[in-house]
Formats: C-alpha cells, structure tokens, sequence
C-alpha cells in the first residue's frame, strides 16, 4: 500500500483487554499504517503512561489530544460512556470507527458486523461507525452460516458458558483471588460477582427482565438477527468458573437430510474453524483456544430424539477471535473502501 495512502489510527483504552488484543493483533499482523496514536481517560499528565507498539515505546496521551481531523480510523475499546462519545464525535467528522464495547447496542443506524458474514455493509454510503459484536454473535454467525448455506436451518439453540473476562479485569482478578482464598480456607471476597464464581457455576451474572432474560443475551439475539438476516436463534448463558474463551453447544434442526461425518466436513474445510476429533486426551475446551485464531469444533453427536437434529461444541478465546480479529479484519475493509475513494 502505498505510503499517502495507509490510514492514521488510534486506540482509545489502552490498560483493557480488548485494547490490548487489539495492538497486539495489529503489530502481529502488520496492519498498515501512517501513523499510530494511542489515549486513555485515565492519563492526566503528559509522558505519564507508556505503551509498546510494534515493538517501540509509545506515549499513550489524554484524551483532550485526540483531534478528529488528524485521524482515519478510531478503535474504540475504552469504557462505554467514553466510547460513545468518540464515536459520535466520529461519524460527524466521517472518520472511521470501531466499537469494542457494546456501546452503541440496540441502535439500528449503527451496523453490525462479523467480518466474513456480512461485512458489505460497511461499503454502504454513510458507514463510519461499526459495532463489533459480543464474541457469541461473531462465534455463532460463522458456525450457523455454514450450516444454513448446506443444510438450512429450522431451529437453533445454544448453551453459553462465559468467561469471567467478560467483565474485564475485575472479573479475572476476583476468579483468581477467591481460588486462592477458598483454597487456603480464607473467605471469598465478591465485588464484581453476586455470589461465589470460583469452582462454581452462576446462572445468571446480571439482572434479568420480567422473562427471565438478560441484556447480555437480549443482545446477542439481536446481533445474530442483523448478521444472519432474520434468522431466529435462543440462546441460554450461565456463567462459569473460567478466565477465558466462550465454550457453546449449540442443537441444530437441519431441513435437508445431515449426518455427522458431512457436519464435520463443512468445519474442518474452512479456514474460520479448527476441527478436532473427539479425544479424552486433548478434548476441545477454553485451556486449548487460548490466543489462538480459530472457532475449534469438538464433538459433533446425533441427537436421539429429534430427527435430523444433532448438537455441536465450539469453543473460541473471547479477546482473539471473539474481538481483536474481527476489528482487524472490519478495519482492513475500511481501509480500502478509504483507498478506493481517493
């Protein structure tokens, strides 16, 4: 890519985890660019705060020095108040950007996009800002797609074991610390979690609505709504004892005729998805899909009851695949929308 044409980006939330997946992403990958700049609302001072970005030392500054008009693209993975702000801010300069924090849910002027799935939207006129999906929505999106593309679907259900990093940093340091403290017979200590998380299982981690819902699911049965057009998915989500990685089992009622071993063979010849066997020495689980790139299929089994309908388990690490990737790849389709129209 030529030099006047590679996009001046900055990062804004520097200290989260999707922040920091989302660098590490870029510099991994070599995304292209003429300039990077990075911010956080937490710096006060000038010089106070360092970061390391292909592999050099760089000043992360306020946010009172982020200036629309010396920008391309925005990655947004602050809080979601700051979020919000920035791209508002954004859309009305034209300046591209990418929320990671669900900042911008439940508004239809907003696209939602899992690259691969439905990500011409960005091309539409007017596209500046892009809500980059709950790591489910971007799981679910590829592995029912494939499936309504072979065999077309006529009923889906998915049962979600989430990670504490869910809840950022909180959240991972609360897992570790009770593990720690009920195995040395102390007293688990709760803040972001209502009751005990360690060597447990929660079936709700937030407030429900009159049907027993939360906004966490409410949201990714919108999402897969708009990235799958129309396609009606339920969805139930418990909380687990885990750090990392969203763990699914999803049922399926196909309406042509499947098996498994032609179920497998749609996973195993994509390049979205890594397939294994089911194996009691290395069985497909969140301690396997760390910091990998891949959706991992495990066991594919017949359900016994309900003809043509069958039950598949998959597994991706949240910050990876269910985050930084996907905004590298929306942010890779800005980039050359940007270059096409100069």
């Amino acid at each position: 890519m030529p030099e006047q044409n590679k996009p001046r980006i900055a990062l804004v939330g520097t200290d989260s985890m999707p922040g920091k997946e989302v660098m590490d992403v870029l510099s991994r990958k070599k995304f292209p660019v003429k300039k990077a700049e990075f911010f956080d609302p937490g710096v006060k001072e000038e010089y106070s705060k360092l970061t390391q970005f292909n592999q050099e030392p760089r000043v992360i500054h306020s946010l009172d020095r982020l200036i629309m008009e010396e920008l391309d693209l925005i990655f947004l993975a602050g809080d979601k108040q700051v979020n919000k702000k920035i791209g508002t801010q954004a859309i009305k300069n034209k300046v591209f950007a990418i929320d990671l924090s669900g900042a911008f849910w439940g508004q239809e002027e907003v696209s939602v996009i899992v690259s691969g799935i439905n990500d011409r939207e960005i091309d539409q006129k007017g596209c500046y800002l892009v809500e980059n999906p709950h790591p489910v929505t971007i799981m679910l999106s590829h592995i029912l797609k494939k499936a309504i593309q072979k065999f077309g679907i006529v009923k889906t259900v998915s049962f979600v074991l989430q990670p504490v990093s869910a809840f950022g940093t909180p959240g991972v340091e609360e897992l570790a610390g009770q593990s720690a403290d009920i195995l040395n017979k102390g007293s688990s200590r709760r803040k972001v979690f209502k009751a005990q998380i360690a060597f447990n299982l929660l079936s709700q981690s937030e407030s429900v609505d009159d049907d027993g819902i939360s906004q966490m699911e409410r949201r990714m049965l919108s999402e897969l709504k708009r990235t799958l057009k129309d396609h009606q998915s339920s969805i139930s989500l418990v909380q687990a004892p885990v750090f990392h990685g969203y763990s699914v089992m999803t049922y399926m009622e196909f309406e042509k005729e499947a098996d498994i071993t032609s179920i497998e063979g749609l996973y195993r010849e994509s390049d979205d998805f890594q397939f294994y066997s089911p194996s009691l020495e290395c069985p497909v689980s969140p301690a396997l899909t760390s910091g990998k790139e891949k959706i991992f299929i495990g066991q594919v089994k017949k359900d016994i009851v309900c003809p043509n309908s069958y039950w598949i388990w998959a597994v991706a690490d949240n910050l990876t695949v269910g985050s930084a990737l996907n905004a590298y790849h929306i942010a890779l389709k800005m980039v050359s929308r940007k270059e096409n129209s100069t």
